[in-house]
């Protein structure tokens, strides 16, 4: 028996020297606040963004399987298992918000091993606490979720850099490290190359169970709070910017300088930003002079318009839109392919129906000026427009608008008469001439985000309104569609987005993936990067499908409908499905040419500034949509007929299409 002793205490003072050679150099760190570990995580998300909440409909918090990073794989997806969910104890639309998070006891991450020893051990599980939007699927996070994988580069309990050569490190913020024993190392800084789990840094040992690192103290500090507040980080390319405190001169110089660097098609569109700054800073300079807010409001809103970028835009200064555009004649026009401006509304009971004019009247001039020159010199208050179609076609709205009292000549000829009529009509306070004389129907507010039926050719049709309504309602909607199209043998489907303001880019392209068979690459986009001092293109961002089930893919023909008011990502959705020829594209006009990702900053007076910061690019690198738009290829004629049609000419297009495939 004593032998067997001596053995046994021979034998553990053997493994005890054999332990301390491995953990030689790992320390157990000192720890604050030592609880035993965390048992539940609270915390709070400030937000300034304010696409933030834009189309959220199941917000989550959760640990984020941070694998994918130690490994520097992008396309890692955390598995189902590992994401733990919290839940949002405040008002998720008002910053900021609250969340609570109860941990497991024994978590199911990926573990690794981070402390490179070159001995194998079981490793670490590490996460961060992260916010998610939930859009596919069951409550929890896939593929199209995570935008393709990897981790977290904004609201998260980890700081990411934004620049190219270390774009997406994490350089600060928390981390919540799960260690199986008290024999498993993690670094306790960012070494010489300062960046994680590379091999160079120093390294600790973890105890047992869960400890939250701080990666912005150095060395990293580790805390075993039972209860510990992690609050998560907006992050520098989320943050939006805020020149509202400033002087008004301040704000306009922050602006050009923000702008000057970071507008995506400043050379694409010959911007000119010096003279820019010659041109408005002195009104910037009398508004902030004489106190004065509306001539700031002015100055604000014709530096937008200088900008021919439909992305790019203020609020209009309604006061003054009200007093030059307030009254109509009770009548819109219409341009047709030849260069005549039929009307295409009179207000029963307004002044254009009491001098005589019925629709389908062509006019011919408009206080002296042929229409046409009337046309070209009227200047919309609402743009500015990314094309000269979409600038066109809003001159032709508001060359009928003036102020209040206005007496107008107009020379008209009615629709079947040989002679011309002169008449002089005063204009009256109405908004619904300017309302008919869009291309598409007003807009009521009811609409639900993806509607479908089938038409009386026996095609299916479905209208897709926004991309930035209720993402998880718009994709069910959009599921049960496609079931039932395939559920129901329909061969053809009309996709109508003649009326789509856009939104988000990625849920454009994930729901056009259900017609495709392949993860085709779509292009990428391009942003300004501090420390390149120019415009980067991520290889890393290309933008693919993310493919459905096999059998949520639908294989019929298709037509997708487009106009001058398809805008953003309703145009990338359009140019999806011209890969592979996969659709045809009608219309009468281009859509409006808005290609570009925006980020909105805030100026005096709590105005919201929008442009352009994202340079969206096809496959081959080159400009596909900014300035261009979707053009038909199915192009159905401006004419007499198509504008009196009694029926909808661009939709009956589509069906002929199907019918005789021309």
């Amino acid at each position: 028996m004593r032998s067997l002793f001596r053995y046994a205490v021979q034998m553990s003072l053997v493994l005890a020297g054999v332990l301390a050679a491995l953990t030689q150099g790992q320390a157990i760190p000192p720890i604050i606040n030592d609880e035993g570990g965390a048992v539940s995580i609270t915390g709070t998300l400030h937000y300034t963004n304010p696409f933030f909440t834009s189309g959220v409909a199941q917000p989550l918090v959760i640990m984020e399987d941070q694998a994918g990073f130690v490994d520097r794989n992008v396309s890692f997806l955390m598995p189902v298992e590992s994401q733990t969910l919290g839940q949002i104890t405040s008002d998720f639309s008002h910053s900021p918000f609250t969340y609570s998070l109860t941990l497991p006891a024994v978590p199911k991450g990926t573990p690794r091993d981070v402390d490179h020893d070159d001995i194998a051990e079981i490793g670490v599980q590490i996460f961060a606490i992260a916010y998610w939007n939930n859009t596919f699927g069951d409550p929890y996070l896939e593929a199209r979720d995570l935008f393709g994988g990897g981790w977290s580069t904004a609201y998260a309990s980890t700081r990411i850099s934004a620049e190219a050569e270390t774009y997406r490190e994490i350089i600060g913020g928390k981390l919540l490290v799960y260690a199986p024993d008290d024999q498993q190392g993690f670094p306790s800084g960012f070494g010489d190359d300062d960046l994680l789990f590379t091999g160079d840094e120093p390294t600790v040992r973890l105890p047992q169970g869960y400890t939250l690192v701080n990666l912005d103290a150095d060395p990293f500090t580790f805390d075993r709070s039972a209860n510990p507040v992690i609050d998560l980080i907006e992050g520098e390319g989320a943050r939006a910017d805020d020149f509202s405190t400033l002087a008004y001169t301040q704000a306009f110089d922050a602006m050009i300088a923000k702008m000057r660097v970071e507008y995506a098609f400043t050379e694409y569109k010959n911007i000119d930003w010096d003279a820019k700054i010659a041109e408005f800073r002195p009104r910037f300079l009398d508004a902030e002079n004489n106190k004065s807010s509306l001539e700031y409001q002015r100055a604000l809103h014709d530096f937008a318009l200088s900008i021919p970028d439909g992305h790019v835009g203020v609020p209009l200064v309604f006061s003054d839109v009200q007093r030059d555009y307030g009254s109509g004649l009770g009548m819109a026009i219409h341009e047709t392919d030849d260069g005549r401006a039929l009307v295409t509304y009179i207000m029963a009971g307004g002044p254009a129906d009491k001098a005589g004019i019925r629709e389908q009247a062509e006019i011919l001039t408009l206080n002296g000026l042929p229409i046409a020159e009337a046309i070209d010199a009227a200047v919309p208050p609402n743009g500015p427009f990314s094309t000269e179609q979409n600038l066109r076609l809003e001159q032709v709205r508001w060359v009928m608008r003036f102020p209040s009292s206005t007496k107008v000549k107009i020379r008209y000829r009615n629709a079947g008469d040989d002679l011309e009529t002169a008449t002089t009509i005063q204009s009256v306070g109405e908004w619904a001439s300017y309302d008919a004389s869009g291309q598409n129907p007003k807009l009521t507010g009811f609409e639900i985000p993806v509607y479908y039926r089938i038409l009386d050719s026996g095609c299916g049709y479905v209208k897709i309104y926004a991309f930035d309504e209720n993402s998880l309602l718009t994709m069910q909607l959009w599921e049960r569609m496609i079931q039932t199209l395939k559920d129901q043998g329909v061969g053809c489907l009309v996709i109508d987005m003649r009326q789509n303001g856009g939104g988000s880019g990625f849920l454009a392209n994930q729901m056009a993936a259900y017609f495709f068979d392949e993860s085709l690459p779509l292009g990428n986009t391009s942003y300004y990067d501090k420390s390149l001092g120019t415009f980067y293109n991520d290889p890393n961002t290309v933008h693919y499908f993310f493919l459905p089930p096999i059998e949520m893919r639908y294989h019929g023909r298709i037509a997708v409908l487009v106009g001058p008011d398809c805008y953003s990502a309703c145009e990338f959705f359009a140019y999806d499905m011209t890969q592979q020829d996969r659709a045809v594209i009608v219309g009468q006009y281009p859509s409006g040419g808005l290609g570009g990702s925006v980020e909105d900053f805030f100026m005096p007076e709590g105005i919201l500034f929008r442009f352009t910061v994202g340079r969206a690019v096809d496959a081959n690198g080159e400009i596909h949509i900014e300035g261009k738009g979707i053009v038909p290829t199915v192009r159905v004629p401006v004419t007499a007929e198509t504008l009196f049609s009694a029926g909808d000419p661009i939709l009956e297009a589509a069906e002929d299409y199907f019918a005789t495939g021309f």
